[in-house]
Protein backbone atom coordinates (compact mmCIF):
# COMPACT_ATOMS: atom_id res chain seq x y z
CA UNK A 1 0.00 0.00 0.00
CA UNK A 2 1.20 3.40 -1.03
CA UNK A 3 2.12 5.94 1.85
CA UNK A 4 2.50 9.71 1.61
CA UNK A 5 6.01 10.63 2.51
CA UNK A 6 7.07 13.48 5.28
CA UNK A 7 7.22 16.83 4.18
CA UNK A 8 10.00 18.37 4.10
CA UNK A 9 11.02 21.34 6.75
CA UNK A 10 10.96 24.89 5.54
CA UNK A 11 14.85 25.29 6.94
CA UNK A 12 15.50 22.21 4.29
CA UNK A 13 13.80 23.70 1.59
CA UNK A 14 15.26 26.99 1.93
CA UNK A 15 18.92 25.58 2.19
CA UNK A 16 18.76 23.86 -1.18
CA UNK A 17 17.03 26.42 -2.60
CA UNK A 18 19.81 29.04 -1.56
CA UNK A 19 22.31 26.54 -2.61
CA UNK A 20 20.81 26.17 -6.13
CA UNK A 21 20.69 29.94 -6.68
CA UNK A 22 24.15 30.22 -5.36
CA UNK A 23 25.39 27.76 -8.15
CA UNK A 24 23.39 29.79 -10.48
CA UNK A 25 24.70 32.92 -9.35
CA UNK A 26 28.36 31.79 -9.62
CA UNK A 27 28.01 30.39 -12.71
CA UNK A 28 26.23 33.67 -14.30
CA UNK A 29 29.20 35.91 -12.93
CA UNK A 30 31.86 33.54 -14.67
CA UNK A 31 29.60 33.68 -18.10
CA UNK A 32 30.02 36.84 -17.52
CA UNK A 33 33.61 37.12 -16.84
CA UNK A 34 34.37 34.94 -19.76
CA UNK A 35 32.67 37.28 -22.34
CA UNK A 36 34.13 40.72 -20.85
CA UNK A 37 37.29 39.23 -21.06
CA UNK A 38 36.99 37.97 -25.06
CA UNK A 39 35.56 41.06 -25.72
CA UNK A 40 38.59 42.97 -24.13
CA UNK A 41 41.20 40.78 -26.22
CA UNK A 42 42.73 39.54 -22.42
CA UNK A 43 41.94 35.95 -23.64
CA UNK A 44 44.90 33.96 -21.68
CA UNK A 45 43.13 31.35 -19.61
CA UNK A 46 40.84 29.42 -22.37
CA UNK A 47 40.82 28.92 -25.68
CA UNK A 48 38.32 29.36 -28.46
CA UNK A 49 37.74 30.09 -32.17
CA UNK A 50 37.40 33.51 -33.16
CA UNK A 51 36.73 32.99 -36.80
CA UNK A 52 34.38 29.41 -38.01
CA UNK A 53 35.79 28.09 -40.90
CA UNK A 54 33.75 26.05 -42.91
Amino acid sequence: MAVPKKRTSKAKKNSRKANWKRKAAKSAQKSLSLAKSILRGKTTSFVYRLYVDE
